[in-house]
């Protein structure tokens, strides 16, 4: 990361960035949604913070920050940029506490940017996962400590990530309440298209659904099966995916509440499906996905970061 880059330090150019990136054709106001610049004027009188604009359509003044995860923040932007560097650029993830060291804020202020960020990388879907001679796994795993790390304190139960990998594609993941097939059936084919091959383990919540889709393999591992017919039939690849998100959570999180696990999988679908990206380009697009989701402490506990 090019830590010298201004828009790291200075707020006036991380605000040029953001609407560099926001308004790659000009301003666009956020209320009335007008994009004609001839009904767009630029305040710049000495009273005027910069980067204040008036829509001649609505009346209303506005700047890049109106309607985004920015909006009335009083960490300064070139610091919230910096947090998205850190966040894209961490493979398995930056803490909150490491944050606010970084930043100079709170980790209070640290833990709700960082969350905020995360809401950035949720992507809506553009399709479903696979296709006509498209291979995708299906494999679970369980969040939370052992039992046998504590002394005494009753450890909590664990939670369920499911994950829904296309080889050589994109990949979804998802918290559910429990891992059985009635829970599992409406998230595979709603975000697998039937055409495609299922590969999944021995697990019987998959019998089922398999026989929805093209084709359904199965890797026993319970037998220390892993690998046959010539290396088709593997559920590595939602194996992979899985090794980088539970490093997160032991070497980086530690810990993650069942009310934000959701986010947190997004964190982890948003730097797998744009592994081909670097740091810096994705980045660009996690800020692109700031738009339109602003959060504040105010709202309910299950949507507060």
């Amino acid at each position: 990361m090019d830590i010298t880059n201004p828009i790291y330090s200075d707020p006036n150019k991380a605000r040029e960035h953001l609407e560099a990136l926001h308004w790659p054709n000009g301003p666009v106001c956020p209320h009335c949604g007008n994009c004609d610049q001839d009904r767009i004027t630029k305040l710049a009188g000495k009273s005027t913070r910069p980067g204040v604009h008036k829509c001649k359509e609505c009346s209303k003044p506005f700047t890049v920050t109106v309607g985004t995860i920015f909006e009335d923040s009083k960490i300064p932007l070139n610091k919230w940029l910096m947090a998205f560097r850190l966040l894209n650029g961490g493979k398995k993830g930056f803490s909150a506490h490491e944050l606010h060291r970084a930043l100079g804020i709170t980790y209070k202020s640290a833990w709700f940017l960082m969350h905020r960020i995360r809401e950035a990388m949720k992507t809506e879907p553009d399709g479903p996962l696979g296709g006509p001679d498209a291979v995708v796994e299906a494999d679970e795993t369980f969040v939370g400590g052992k039992q046998r790390n504590r002394a005494t304190k009753r450890v909590k139960p664990k939670k369920a990530v499911v994950a829904l990998v296309e080889r050589d594609g994109h990949a979804r993941s998802f918290h559910v309440a429990n891992v059985n097939a009635k829970t599992l059936r409406p998230l595979i084919v709603t975000n697998v298209d039937r055409a495609t091959h299922l590969m999944t383990d021995e697990s019987v919540v998959y019998t089922s659904v398999g026989r929805e889709f093209n084709g359904h393999s199965v890797v026993n591992h319970s037998a220390r099966e892993y690998v046959t017919t010539g290396g088709f039939k593997h559920s590595n690849t939602a194996e992979n995916f899985f090794s980088i998100f539970k490093r997160g959570v032991i070497g980086t999180y530690h810990h993650m509440s069942e009310a934000h696990l959701a986010r947190y999988c997004a964190e982890f679908d948003f730097r797998y499906n744009t592994r081909d990206l670097t740091d810096a380009e994705r980045t660009a697009e996690a800020i692109k996905g700031a738009r339109g989701k602003r959060l504040t402490y105010r709202q309910p506990a299950s949507l507060v970061a």
